[in-house]
Protein backbone atom coordinates (compact mmCIF):
# COMPACT_ATOMS: atom_id res chain seq x y z
CA UNK A 1 0.00 0.00 0.00
CA UNK A 2 1.44 3.64 -1.19
CA UNK A 3 0.30 6.99 1.04
CA UNK A 4 0.86 10.11 0.49
CA UNK A 5 0.17 13.29 2.93
CA UNK A 6 -2.25 16.12 2.07
CA UNK A 7 -0.71 19.76 2.06
CA UNK A 8 -3.04 22.21 0.88
CA UNK A 9 -5.83 19.56 -0.41
CA UNK A 10 -3.04 18.25 -2.89
CA UNK A 11 -2.21 14.21 -1.86
CA UNK A 12 1.72 14.35 -2.37
CA UNK A 13 5.05 12.35 -1.90
CA UNK A 14 8.08 13.53 0.12
CA UNK A 15 10.34 15.70 -2.04
CA UNK A 16 12.94 13.34 -2.00
CA UNK A 17 11.01 10.30 -2.85
CA UNK A 18 12.31 8.58 0.30
CA UNK A 19 9.40 6.72 2.54
CA UNK A 20 9.03 4.71 6.01
CA UNK A 21 7.62 1.64 6.50
CA UNK A 22 5.07 0.82 7.83
CA UNK A 23 5.02 -2.46 9.84
CA UNK A 24 1.75 -4.84 11.55
CA UNK A 25 3.15 -5.16 14.98
CA UNK A 26 1.95 -8.61 15.55
CA UNK A 27 3.74 -9.67 12.35
CA UNK A 28 6.27 -7.52 11.94
CA UNK A 29 4.78 -7.69 7.86
CA UNK A 30 5.24 -4.19 5.96
CA UNK A 31 1.79 -3.39 5.32
CA UNK A 32 2.47 -0.01 3.85
CA UNK A 33 4.57 2.91 2.91
CA UNK A 34 4.27 6.30 3.64
CA UNK A 35 6.10 9.72 2.74
CA UNK A 36 9.38 10.37 4.77
CA UNK A 37 8.96 14.11 4.78
CA UNK A 38 11.09 16.67 6.33
CA UNK A 39 11.10 20.79 6.93
CA UNK A 40 10.66 21.68 3.53
CA UNK A 41 7.53 19.91 2.88
CA UNK A 42 6.30 21.08 6.53
CA UNK A 43 6.70 24.36 5.38
CA UNK A 44 4.41 24.39 2.69
CA UNK A 45 2.07 22.61 4.52
CA UNK A 46 2.38 25.61 7.29
CA UNK A 47 2.10 28.14 4.58
CA UNK A 48 -1.25 26.63 2.64
CA UNK A 49 -2.63 26.31 6.79
CA UNK A 50 -1.99 30.17 7.11
CA UNK A 51 -3.68 30.48 3.26
CA UNK A 52 -6.38 28.78 4.22
CA UNK A 53 -7.09 30.62 7.80
CA UNK A 54 -9.02 33.74 6.52
CA UNK A 55 -11.77 32.06 4.84
CA UNK A 56 -12.23 29.46 7.41
CA UNK A 57 -12.37 31.39 10.10
CA UNK A 58 -14.87 34.28 8.65
CA UNK A 59 -17.18 31.18 8.22
CA UNK A 60 -19.85 31.13 10.39
CA UNK A 61 -19.78 28.97 13.69
CA UNK A 62 -23.05 27.40 12.00
CA UNK A 63 -21.05 26.18 8.56
CA UNK A 64 -17.80 25.09 10.39
CA UNK A 65 -20.04 22.99 12.39
CA UNK A 66 -21.72 21.48 9.39
CA UNK A 67 -18.88 20.35 8.09
CA UNK A 68 -17.24 18.36 10.98
CA UNK A 69 -20.97 16.58 11.65
CA UNK A 70 -20.70 15.48 8.30
CA UNK A 71 -16.99 14.21 9.20
CA UNK A 72 -18.05 12.78 12.24
CA UNK A 73 -20.62 11.20 10.62
CA UNK A 74 -18.65 9.97 7.80
CA UNK A 75 -16.23 8.33 10.37
CA UNK A 76 -18.99 6.33 11.93
CA UNK A 77 -20.15 5.17 8.29
CA UNK A 78 -16.76 3.73 7.58
CA UNK A 79 -15.99 2.11 11.22
CA UNK A 80 -15.27 -1.43 10.57
CA UNK A 81 -12.89 0.04 7.68
CA UNK A 82 -11.12 2.57 9.87
CA UNK A 83 -10.76 0.19 12.99
CA UNK A 84 -9.28 -2.54 9.84
CA UNK A 85 -6.87 -0.37 9.26
CA UNK A 86 -6.01 0.97 13.01
CA UNK A 87 -5.57 -2.61 13.84
CA UNK A 88 -3.54 -3.19 11.39
CA UNK A 89 -0.91 -0.55 12.04
CA UNK A 90 -1.01 -0.50 15.50
CA UNK A 91 -2.06 -3.98 17.05
CA UNK A 92 -5.06 -3.06 18.97
CA UNK A 93 -8.16 -5.67 19.15
CA UNK A 94 -10.27 -5.02 16.55
CA UNK A 95 -13.20 -5.01 19.17
CA UNK A 96 -11.22 -1.60 21.02
CA UNK A 97 -10.02 -0.22 17.71
CA UNK A 98 -14.36 0.12 16.49
CA UNK A 99 -14.59 1.20 19.83
CA UNK A 100 -11.56 4.17 19.18
CA UNK A 101 -13.36 5.27 15.71
CA UNK A 102 -16.44 6.36 17.69
CA UNK A 103 -14.78 7.85 20.40
CA UNK A 104 -12.30 10.30 18.03
CA UNK A 105 -16.00 11.08 16.23
CA UNK A 106 -17.49 12.24 19.10
CA UNK A 107 -14.51 14.81 19.43
CA UNK A 108 -15.43 15.72 15.93
CA UNK A 109 -18.94 15.77 17.02
CA UNK A 110 -18.82 17.42 20.16
CA UNK A 111 -16.84 20.21 18.85
CA UNK A 112 -19.32 21.43 15.88
CA UNK A 113 -21.78 22.30 18.69
CA UNK A 114 -19.63 23.78 21.04
CA UNK A 115 -18.31 25.89 18.49
CA UNK A 116 -21.55 28.10 18.50
CA UNK A 117 -20.84 28.69 22.42
CA UNK A 118 -17.09 30.48 22.12
CA UNK A 119 -19.18 33.55 23.79
CA UNK A 120 -17.53 37.20 24.20
CA UNK A 121 -19.02 39.45 27.72
CA UNK A 122 -19.40 42.69 27.83
CA UNK A 123 -18.34 43.81 30.82
CA UNK A 124 -19.20 46.80 33.20
CA UNK A 125 -17.10 50.18 32.66
CA UNK A 126 -15.74 52.26 35.31
CA UNK A 127 -16.80 55.25 32.71
CA UNK A 128 -19.78 56.67 31.34
CA UNK A 129 -17.91 57.22 27.85
CA UNK A 130 -16.58 53.75 27.41
CA UNK A 131 -17.85 50.51 26.64
CA UNK A 132 -15.44 47.22 27.76
CA UNK A 133 -16.19 44.15 25.24
CA UNK A 134 -14.61 40.57 25.19
CA UNK A 135 -13.85 38.71 22.00
CA UNK A 136 -13.02 34.65 21.94
CA UNK A 137 -11.36 34.77 18.59
CA UNK A 138 -9.30 32.02 16.49
CA UNK A 139 -5.60 31.81 17.77
CA UNK A 140 -4.71 31.27 14.05
CA UNK A 141 -2.20 28.30 12.40
CA UNK A 142 -1.87 25.27 14.92
CA UNK A 143 -0.07 21.91 14.94
CA UNK A 144 -0.62 18.97 16.28
CA UNK A 145 1.97 16.42 16.91
CA UNK A 146 0.22 12.66 17.90
CA UNK A 147 1.23 9.22 19.69
CA UNK A 148 0.96 5.74 17.91
CA UNK A 149 -1.23 4.39 20.75
CA UNK A 150 -4.58 6.25 19.97
CA UNK A 151 -3.70 7.27 16.10
CA UNK A 152 -7.24 8.57 15.63
CA UNK A 153 -8.53 10.03 18.68
CA UNK A 154 -5.40 11.83 19.86
CA UNK A 155 -6.01 13.30 15.69
CA UNK A 156 -9.46 14.28 16.39
CA UNK A 157 -9.66 15.42 20.08
CA UNK A 158 -6.88 18.51 18.50
CA UNK A 159 -8.60 18.58 15.03
CA UNK A 160 -12.24 19.20 16.26
CA UNK A 161 -11.52 22.28 18.53
CA UNK A 162 -9.02 23.42 16.21
CA UNK A 163 -11.82 24.00 13.31
CA UNK A 164 -14.46 24.69 15.13
CA UNK A 165 -13.22 27.71 16.52
CA UNK A 166 -11.96 28.60 13.00
CA UNK A 167 -8.26 27.52 12.99
CA UNK A 168 -6.34 25.62 10.62
CA UNK A 169 -3.83 22.80 11.44
CA UNK A 170 -1.25 21.00 10.19
CA UNK A 171 -1.31 17.08 11.73
CA UNK A 172 2.23 14.95 12.15
CA UNK A 173 0.65 11.92 13.12
CA UNK A 174 3.59 9.02 14.59
CA UNK A 175 5.83 7.13 12.24
CA UNK A 176 3.75 3.99 13.11
CA UNK A 177 0.62 4.78 12.63
CA UNK A 178 0.53 7.08 9.62
CA UNK A 179 -2.68 5.49 8.03
CA UNK A 180 -5.29 6.61 10.55
CA UNK A 181 -4.58 10.13 10.30
CA UNK A 182 -4.22 9.60 6.27
CA UNK A 183 -7.48 8.24 6.15
CA UNK A 184 -9.08 11.08 8.53
CA UNK A 185 -7.93 13.23 5.53
CA UNK A 186 -9.31 11.87 3.30
CA UNK A 187 -12.97 12.26 4.77
CA UNK A 188 -12.21 15.59 5.94
CA UNK A 189 -12.13 16.72 2.39
CA UNK A 190 -15.02 14.12 1.21
CA UNK A 191 -16.89 16.09 3.91
CA UNK A 192 -15.84 19.46 2.35
CA UNK A 193 -13.48 21.05 4.19
CA UNK A 194 -11.42 23.64 2.54
CA UNK A 195 -7.96 23.04 0.66
CA UNK A 196 -5.25 23.74 3.40
CA UNK A 197 -7.58 23.67 6.97
CA UNK A 198 -6.08 19.95 7.89
CA UNK A 199 -2.96 18.82 6.61
CA UNK A 200 -1.17 15.93 7.41
CA UNK A 201 2.76 15.45 7.19
CA UNK A 202 4.51 12.10 8.10
CA UNK A 203 8.16 11.50 8.68
CA UNK A 204 11.21 12.56 10.41
CA UNK A 205 10.30 13.86 13.67
CA UNK A 206 13.33 16.15 14.45
CA UNK A 207 12.92 17.97 11.02
CA UNK A 208 9.54 17.97 11.18
CA UNK A 209 8.88 19.25 14.42
CA UNK A 210 11.65 21.84 14.05
CA UNK A 211 10.21 23.34 11.34
CA UNK A 212 6.92 23.77 13.41
CA UNK A 213 8.55 25.30 16.12
CA UNK A 214 10.61 27.74 13.71
CA UNK A 215 7.67 29.02 11.89
CA UNK A 216 6.36 32.35 13.01
CA UNK A 217 2.62 31.57 11.26
CA UNK A 218 2.02 28.77 13.83
CA UNK A 219 0.68 29.85 16.92
CA UNK A 220 -0.58 26.80 18.91
CA UNK A 221 0.91 23.47 19.44
CA UNK A 222 -0.81 20.48 20.75
CA UNK A 223 1.35 17.50 22.10
CA UNK A 224 0.66 14.07 22.97
CA UNK A 225 3.69 11.56 23.82
CA UNK A 226 6.70 11.11 26.45
CA UNK A 227 7.56 14.29 29.22
CA UNK A 228 10.84 14.05 27.80
CA UNK A 229 10.23 14.75 24.35
CA UNK A 230 7.97 17.28 26.50
CA UNK A 231 10.64 18.96 27.73
CA UNK A 232 12.30 19.69 24.63
CA UNK A 233 9.05 20.83 22.99
CA UNK A 234 8.89 23.51 25.80
CA UNK A 235 12.90 24.76 24.53
CA UNK A 236 11.93 24.77 21.32
CA UNK A 237 8.14 26.41 21.82
CA UNK A 238 10.75 29.77 23.57
CA UNK A 239 11.84 30.84 20.33
CA UNK A 240 8.65 32.48 18.79
CA UNK A 241 6.69 32.10 22.14
CA UNK A 242 3.84 29.32 20.44
CA UNK A 243 1.41 28.20 22.84
CA UNK A 244 1.35 24.55 23.89
CA UNK A 245 -0.80 22.48 25.33
CA UNK A 246 1.34 19.54 26.76
CA UNK A 247 -0.16 15.57 27.61
CA UNK A 248 2.78 13.60 29.04
CA UNK A 249 3.43 10.82 31.02
CA UNK A 250 1.15 9.33 33.48
CA UNK A 251 1.87 6.51 36.51
CA UNK A 252 -2.01 6.43 37.39
CA UNK A 253 -2.47 4.72 41.16
CA UNK A 254 -5.18 2.35 41.77
CA UNK A 255 -6.90 2.23 44.45
CA UNK A 256 -9.18 -0.15 46.08
CA UNK A 257 -10.88 0.48 49.68
CA UNK A 258 -11.90 -1.94 52.38
CA UNK A 259 -15.53 -0.89 51.65
CA UNK A 260 -15.47 -1.15 47.56
CA UNK A 261 -17.69 -3.53 45.62
CA UNK A 262 -14.74 -5.46 44.91
CA UNK A 263 -16.22 -6.97 41.70
CA UNK A 264 -16.57 -3.19 40.06
CA UNK A 265 -13.19 -2.85 41.04
CA UNK A 266 -11.77 -5.80 39.43
CA UNK A 267 -13.80 -5.22 36.30
CA UNK A 268 -12.22 -1.79 36.31
CA UNK A 269 -8.73 -2.70 36.89
CA UNK A 270 -9.18 -4.97 33.67
CA UNK A 271 -10.52 -2.14 32.03
CA UNK A 272 -8.02 0.78 32.33
CA UNK A 273 -5.54 -1.79 32.93
CA UNK A 274 -5.12 -4.15 29.60
CA UNK A 275 -6.99 -1.63 27.45
CA UNK A 276 -4.45 -1.72 24.12
CA UNK A 277 -1.92 -4.04 25.90
CA UNK A 278 -1.51 -1.61 28.69
CA UNK A 279 -0.35 1.34 25.69
CA UNK A 280 -2.35 4.20 27.62
CA UNK A 281 -1.34 7.00 29.30
CA UNK A 282 -4.07 7.01 31.71
CA UNK A 283 -3.70 3.12 32.62
CA UNK A 284 -3.16 2.03 36.01
CA UNK A 285 0.37 1.76 37.11
CA UNK A 286 0.22 0.90 40.81
CA UNK A 287 -2.54 -0.87 42.07
CA UNK A 288 -2.92 0.16 45.77
CA UNK A 289 -5.67 -2.55 47.83
CA UNK A 290 -6.56 -2.04 51.71
CA UNK A 291 -5.29 -4.75 53.61
CA UNK A 292 -8.26 -6.38 54.77
CA UNK A 293 -9.38 -7.18 51.29
CA UNK A 294 -5.93 -7.59 49.39
CA UNK A 295 -6.21 -11.69 49.28
CA UNK A 296 -9.50 -11.54 48.20
CA UNK A 297 -8.61 -8.64 45.47
CA UNK A 298 -5.54 -10.39 44.03
CA UNK A 299 -7.39 -13.72 43.60
CA UNK A 300 -10.34 -12.30 41.79
CA UNK A 301 -8.12 -10.12 39.76
CA UNK A 302 -5.51 -12.93 38.45
CA UNK A 303 -8.44 -15.06 37.42
CA UNK A 304 -10.12 -12.57 35.63
CA UNK A 305 -6.75 -11.85 33.88
CA UNK A 306 -5.85 -15.64 32.97
CA UNK A 307 -8.91 -15.38 31.35
CA UNK A 308 -7.70 -12.88 29.02
CA UNK A 309 -6.43 -13.86 25.77
CA UNK A 310 -3.82 -13.12 23.96
CA UNK A 311 -3.32 -12.71 20.03
CA UNK A 312 -2.89 -10.65 17.30
CA UNK A 313 -6.03 -7.98 17.06
CA UNK A 314 -7.65 -9.02 14.36
CA UNK A 315 -8.81 -12.64 16.14
CA UNK A 316 -11.87 -13.17 17.52
CA UNK A 317 -12.17 -12.82 21.23
CA UNK A 318 -8.52 -11.29 21.42
CA UNK A 319 -8.32 -9.11 24.66
CA UNK A 320 -4.83 -7.95 24.89
CA UNK A 321 -2.96 -8.04 21.02
CA UNK A 322 0.83 -7.16 20.51
CA UNK A 323 3.35 -4.73 22.17
CA UNK A 324 3.95 -2.11 19.52
CA UNK A 325 7.84 -2.51 18.77
CA UNK A 326 10.61 -4.52 20.19
CA UNK A 327 11.74 -1.89 22.17
CA UNK A 328 8.35 -1.86 24.23
CA UNK A 329 8.45 -5.64 24.98
CA UNK A 330 12.41 -5.42 26.18
CA UNK A 331 10.56 -2.62 28.48
CA UNK A 332 8.36 -4.81 30.06
CA UNK A 333 10.64 -7.87 30.35
CA UNK A 334 13.13 -5.74 31.99
CA UNK A 335 10.59 -4.29 34.15
CA UNK A 336 8.92 -7.57 35.34
CA UNK A 337 12.53 -9.26 36.20
CA UNK A 338 13.47 -6.11 37.81
CA UNK A 339 10.21 -6.76 39.80
CA UNK A 340 11.26 -10.16 40.90
CA UNK A 341 14.61 -9.60 41.87
CA UNK A 342 13.56 -7.15 44.26
CA UNK A 343 11.04 -10.00 45.94
CA UNK A 344 7.54 -9.32 43.99
CA UNK A 345 5.85 -12.53 43.42
CA UNK A 346 4.37 -13.37 40.24
CA UNK A 347 0.78 -14.29 41.00
CA UNK A 348 0.24 -14.79 37.22
CA UNK A 349 1.69 -14.32 33.60
CA UNK A 350 4.90 -13.48 34.29
CA UNK A 351 6.54 -14.31 30.37
CA UNK A 352 5.94 -13.81 26.91
CA UNK A 353 3.37 -15.53 24.36
CA UNK A 354 4.86 -17.42 21.22
CA UNK A 355 2.29 -17.43 18.89
CA UNK A 356 4.33 -19.35 16.90
CA UNK A 357 5.63 -19.11 12.93
CA UNK A 358 4.31 -15.69 10.88
CA UNK A 359 3.92 -13.70 14.31
CA UNK A 360 6.55 -11.32 15.83
CA UNK A 361 7.70 -11.96 19.29
CA UNK A 362 5.87 -9.05 21.01
CA UNK A 363 2.83 -10.38 23.25
CA UNK A 364 3.13 -10.69 26.67
CA UNK A 365 0.35 -12.30 28.38
CA UNK A 366 -1.19 -10.32 31.30
CA UNK A 367 0.60 -10.47 34.71
CA UNK A 368 0.03 -9.85 37.86
CA UNK A 369 2.85 -8.62 40.50
CA UNK A 370 2.13 -8.95 44.18
CA UNK A 371 4.36 -6.86 46.32
CA UNK A 372 5.96 -4.06 44.20
CA UNK A 373 7.67 -1.46 46.49
CA UNK A 374 8.90 2.12 46.12
CA UNK A 375 12.83 0.88 44.34
CA UNK A 376 11.52 -1.12 41.69
CA UNK A 377 11.43 0.53 38.20
CA UNK A 378 7.68 -0.32 37.95
CA UNK A 379 6.90 2.57 40.85
CA UNK A 380 8.92 4.63 38.94
CA UNK A 381 8.83 4.42 34.92
CA UNK A 382 5.44 3.89 33.12
CA UNK A 383 6.04 0.37 31.68
CA UNK A 384 3.36 0.78 28.81
CA UNK A 385 2.91 -3.06 28.83
CA UNK A 386 0.14 -5.76 30.70
CA UNK A 387 1.81 -5.85 33.83
CA UNK A 388 -0.05 -4.70 37.00
CA UNK A 389 1.78 -4.62 40.43
CA UNK A 390 -0.26 -4.66 43.43
CA UNK A 391 0.75 -4.01 47.40
CA UNK A 392 -1.42 -3.62 50.78
CA UNK A 393 -2.11 -0.42 52.23
CA UNK A 394 -3.79 0.20 56.56
CA UNK A 395 -5.33 3.83 56.34
CA UNK A 396 -6.66 6.31 53.81
CA UNK A 397 -3.67 8.95 54.55
CA UNK A 398 -1.35 6.56 53.77
CA UNK A 399 -2.62 5.49 50.43
CA UNK A 400 -2.82 9.02 49.84
CA UNK A 401 0.07 9.35 50.46
CA UNK A 402 1.85 7.09 48.17
CA UNK A 403 -0.55 7.56 45.24
CA UNK A 404 0.62 11.69 45.35
CA UNK A 405 4.20 10.48 45.37
CA UNK A 406 4.97 10.72 41.98
CA UNK A 407 6.06 13.42 39.83
CA UNK A 408 3.16 12.76 37.54
CA UNK A 409 0.02 13.33 37.68
CA UNK A 410 -2.76 12.69 34.52
CA UNK A 411 -4.74 10.42 35.82
CA UNK A 412 -5.93 8.28 39.27
CA UNK A 413 -8.67 6.06 40.43
CA UNK A 414 -10.10 4.33 43.21
CA UNK A 415 -13.20 2.70 44.43
CA UNK A 416 -15.28 2.80 47.40
CA UNK A 417 -18.69 3.14 48.60
CA UNK A 418 -17.80 5.72 51.17
CA UNK A 419 -19.51 9.02 50.07
CA UNK A 420 -17.59 11.28 52.51
CA UNK A 421 -14.63 9.49 51.11
CA UNK A 422 -15.11 9.58 47.84
CA UNK A 423 -14.78 13.57 48.01
CA UNK A 424 -12.03 14.04 50.86
CA UNK A 425 -9.65 11.17 48.41
CA UNK A 426 -11.06 12.56 45.05
CA UNK A 427 -9.94 16.54 46.51
CA UNK A 428 -6.35 14.95 47.78
CA UNK A 429 -5.42 13.33 44.81
CA UNK A 430 -2.76 15.36 42.73
CA UNK A 431 -4.12 14.37 39.58
CA UNK A 432 -5.67 16.22 36.42
CA UNK A 433 -7.99 13.36 36.03
CA UNK A 434 -9.17 11.14 38.67
CA UNK A 435 -11.84 8.55 38.12
CA UNK A 436 -13.79 7.54 41.30
CA UNK A 437 -15.51 4.06 40.89
CA UNK A 438 -14.70 4.92 37.12
CA UNK A 439 -11.92 3.26 35.26
CA UNK A 440 -12.82 5.18 32.29
CA UNK A 441 -13.42 8.71 32.70
CA UNK A 442 -12.43 10.24 29.71
CA UNK A 443 -15.09 11.77 26.91
CA UNK A 444 -15.59 14.10 24.75
CA UNK A 445 -17.32 16.88 26.86
CA UNK A 446 -15.17 16.86 29.61
CA UNK A 447 -11.48 18.57 30.32
CA UNK A 448 -8.88 15.45 29.68
CA UNK A 449 -4.98 16.56 31.15
CA UNK A 450 -2.78 16.84 33.59
CA UNK A 451 -0.66 18.35 36.50
CA UNK A 452 3.12 18.20 37.53
CA UNK A 453 4.39 16.42 34.98
CA UNK A 454 2.17 15.29 33.24
CA UNK A 455 1.63 18.32 31.36
CA UNK A 456 -0.57 21.50 31.28
CA UNK A 457 -3.64 22.60 29.19
CA UNK A 458 -7.35 20.48 28.55
CA UNK A 459 -8.47 18.56 25.70
CA UNK A 460 -12.08 18.11 25.45
CA UNK A 461 -14.83 19.98 27.02
CA UNK A 462 -15.88 23.87 27.33
CA UNK A 463 -11.88 23.55 28.34
CA UNK A 464 -10.54 22.07 25.59
CA UNK A 465 -12.15 24.77 22.63
CA UNK A 466 -10.64 27.41 24.57
CA UNK A 467 -7.47 26.27 23.81
CA UNK A 468 -7.78 27.15 20.25
CA UNK A 469 -8.79 30.40 20.71
CA UNK A 470 -7.61 33.97 22.13
CA UNK A 471 -9.38 36.66 23.88
CA UNK A 472 -9.46 40.26 22.51
CA UNK A 473 -10.42 42.93 24.46
CA UNK A 474 -11.87 46.05 23.11
CA UNK A 475 -12.33 49.22 25.10
CA UNK A 476 -14.85 51.47 23.08
CA UNK A 477 -15.34 54.96 23.96
CA UNK A 478 -18.97 56.40 22.61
Amino acid sequence: MQTRNLIGGEWVGADSGREIQVRNPATDEVVAMAPDCGAEETRRAIESAAQALPGWSRQTAGDRGRVLRRLADAMLRDQERLARLMTLEQGKPLGEARGEIAYAASFIDWAAEEGKRLYGEVVPSSSPGKRILTLRQPVGVTAAITPWNFPAAMITRKLGPALACGCTMVVKPAEQTPLSAIALGELALEAGLPAGCFNIVTGDAKAIGGEIFRHPAVRKVSFTGSTEVGKILMKMASENVTRLSLELGGHAPFIVFEDADLDAAVEGALATKFRNAGQTCICANRIYVHAGVKEEFVRRLSGAMEGLKVGPGDAEGVRVGPLIDDDAMRKVRAHVEDAQGRGARVVCGGRPVDLGSGFAKRFYAPTLLDGFTDEMLVSREETFGPVAPVRSFETEEEVVRMANDSPFGLAAYFYTRDASRLMRVAEALDYGIVGANDALPSTAQAPFGGVKQSGFGREGGRQGMQEYTTVKYVSWGI
